[in-house]
């Protein structure tokens, strides 16, 4: 965002909404990046045969582990499930590259 402030000639005391500047630019919220770029490794992954090591390292899990105590944290594949939930795409898809 400084970028972009100093790119629209703003400074931080000119109390100018990111928002605003991101769409004077044409910039997409980092949100929304990151969801892409997550999305994307995910249909790298499926992609791979099932005996890649960045297959079977990433989609594994270890159960039976103590958790701490509180909420707990947020895995990588329950984001995904929760970004094609929000997104409204089928895990289907992912094995088109050109979708």
């Amino acid at each position: 965002m400084r970028m972009l402030r100093w790119f629209c000639g703003h400074t931080r005391r000119d109390r100018v909404r990111s928002e605003t500047i991101r769409e004077r630019v044409g910039v997409a919220p980092i949100e929304e990046k990151l969801t892409q770029h997550r999305l994307r490794w995910f249909g790298h992954v499926q992609r791979r045969p099932p005996e890649a090591p960045v297959r079977s390292g990433v989609l594994k899990r270890v159960d039976k582990v103590k958790r701490g105590r509180g909420r707990p944290k947020l895995t990588w594949d329950e984001s995904v499930k929760r970004d094609f939930k929000d997104w409204d795409i089928s895990e289907k898809l992912v094995l088109d590259r050109s979708a």
